[in-house]
């Protein structure tokens, strides 16, 4: 279980920092092995709140994580990008270009084993500082954590510090900017990319003396299946100051992970995953209607200080719509390139061929630094759904 520590007061621009911080560690055994397991975007498209209504104002969307909920709950520690907002049934609930869903959305992503929902991104703003206030408020009372908006300057002005089986995890996450103009005056309410602000954060963190720093980005050109100059930049600069594992979203697609030996002596090796791609949305086209659950574990000797990186491996998924014969829906199955696969009977040929031509152009880009796909892949009878 992840536990929330405590969140460090950052000062811009003051070099050296003093503070009285009582941490409770304790460590269950000599070697703590921690995994985890990241997404890309968690979006939530008109349709997709339609095929949820239970009722004139009740939603059901845990279904749509059915056949992924055993890979994800597995993990010490899920994360997702949470690309919608949260603004209240008040407020009509719409798709894009200005996401507002309703509270069940969370409901769902609370059952299916998310524990940190990365609030940067460009869609943060589109209900306005209400909506994304209330968002914070709605993920805090389902038990979830957010990272990437803040409640007021205090907040910002913070480095938040996690604990999950005594390892202690350093996150934060930033994005290249909203849709939305951000309120006069309330520069706060969101972490926007500024490599001199990530720096200082940064070099706080490393005060912290934390066993992993992680920074999620939302950055990138949209639909571009290769990271741009500017992507590949920010990630350069945000190694040298400090950072260990770098994950990112954004261009709705997925994109390559490459490796690298840590600057920093914290862990052996790191990597950066420049996309993740959509996890759930209603981007019906290649490349953009499927995703990846990334999989990796970080091991902390006893008697070492040093961390491990292992178990890099993914299990690409695809996104089916249509009717299942129980109802229309929308689910995110783990795929693969069988010629005829009997585990999801309710999808057509169609179906099957845009699966398999999404499995592979996952299998395409992540495979050269990755290793392998995920083996394991949990499965679920239909029936009982």
């Amino acid at each position: 279980m992840i536990k929330y520590i405590f969140t460090f007061l950052f000062f811009p621009f003051i070099s050296t920092l003093f503070a009285q911080v009582n941490v409770d560690s304790t460590y269950i055994d000599s070697v703590n092995a921690v995994t985890f397991c990241a997404v890309g975007d968690l979006m939530c498209h008109s349709t997709q709140f339609k095929y949820a209504q239970v009722s004139k104002d009740s939603f059901d969307f845990k279904p749509v994580y059915r056949y992924v909920k055993p890979i994800i709950e597995k993990a010490d520690v899920a994360i997702g990008n949470l690309e919608t907002t949260l603004a209240g049934s008040e407020r009509e609930y719409s798709g894009y270009p200005n996401f507002n869903s309703p509270d069940e959305y969370l409901e769902a992503l609370k059952y299916a084993g998310f524990d940190i929902l990365i609030t940067a991104n460009n869609h943060s703003l589109d209900t306005g500082k209400k909506g994304a206030l209330r968002t914070i408020q709605k993920i805090t009372e389902h038990g979830l954590l957010y990272n990437g908006t803040n409640k007021n300057e205090k907040e910002r002005d913070s480095i938040r510090v996690y604990e999950v089986k005594g390892l202690r995890l350093a996150f934060l996450s930033y994005t290249y900017g909203t849709n939305n103009t951000t309120p006069k005056g309330q520069k706060y309410l969101i972490n926007n990319i500024d490599t001199l602000l990530i720096k200082d954060q940064l070099n706080l963190a490393k005060q912290l003396f934390p066993d992993l720093i992680m920074v999620y980005f939302h950055f990138g050109n949209e639909y571009e299946r290769e990271p741009s100059k500017e992507q590949r930049e920010i990630v350069e600069k945000t190694l040298g100051y400090g950072g260990d594992i770098i994950l990112a979203s954004h261009p709705h697609v997925i994109q390559s992970v490459q490796k690298f030996e840590s600057e920093w002596g914290r862990i052996d090796s790191g990597f950066v995953a420049y996309s993740l791609g959509n996890f759930i949305s209603n981007q019906r086209w290649q490349y953009s209607d499927c995703g990846v659950i990334l999989n990796f574990t970080v091991t902390k000797k006893g008697d070492d200080s040093k961390l491990y990186l292992s178990d890099l491996s993914f299990v690409p998924t695809w996104v089916f719509k249509g009717n299942t014969g129980i109802k229309n829906e929308y689910i995110i199955l783990p795929s693969n390139n069988n010629e005829v696969d009997s585990t999801y009977k309710f999808i057509s040929e169609d179906d099957l061929q845009a699966m398999n031509e999404s499995y592979n152009d996952t299998i395409e880009i992540l495979s050269k630094e990755v290793g392998k796909e995920k083996e394991a892949i949990p499965q679920v009878d239909a029936k009982k759904e």
